[in-house]
């Protein structure tokens, strides 16, 4: 539980976030932590990215004559990056006990394929929030070109 004290001594995380604050702010651990750094984050947008190896456990098996990232998983990378938002702009640092759960996806688009070796960027921007549950509108992308669109829907949750 968030109280009046710790929200007045939270800052901003500094830029860029490197793996270890990302895993302050995700539970997520290997081999489903798919956010490496965050370079940018405002009010309401957050930017960062994850470097697609050729050493990722799912090459072994999704199409494995040519290695593609699972449209899934390009979508559980943007759905974890609205998730740090989610802390952010609630101006909180996580807590034990306090998660943003992936809650939907909306107007999910893959426009290209995403390949070993690839620096895939992740977007998000706030879009509406009501009640614990954000959307963001959000894309990500390769070498400036889109790659996949979706509305992120987020729930904030307490586990304990």
């Amino acid at each position: 539980m968030t109280t009046e004290s710790s929200l007045s001594t939270f800052t901003k995380p500094a830029l860029p976030m490197d793996i270890n604050a990302i895993r302050e702010y995700l539970p997520h651990r290997y081999p489903f932590l798919l956010v490496d750094r965050v370079t940018e984050i405002t009010d309401d947008s957050i930017i960062g990215y994850k470097n697609v190896s050729i050493n990722e456990e799912f090459f072994q098996g999704h199409f494995p004559e040519y290695p593609i990232m699972p449209g899934v998983l390009i979508i559980e990378a943007l759905a974890q990056v609205s998730g740090i938002l989610g802390f952010v702009m609630n101006n909180v640092k996580p807590q034990p006990g306090t998660v943003f759960l992936f809650a939907g996806a909306e107007k999910v688009r893959f426009k290209k394929p995403v390949v070993a070796g690839d620096k895939l960027v992740l977007q998000s921007e706030l879009v509406m929030q009501k009640r614990g549950i954000y959307k963001y509108n959000c894309v990500a992308s390769v070498d400036g070109i889109v790659a996949a669109t979706a509305e992120i829907i987020i729930s904030k949750q307490n586990t304990e």
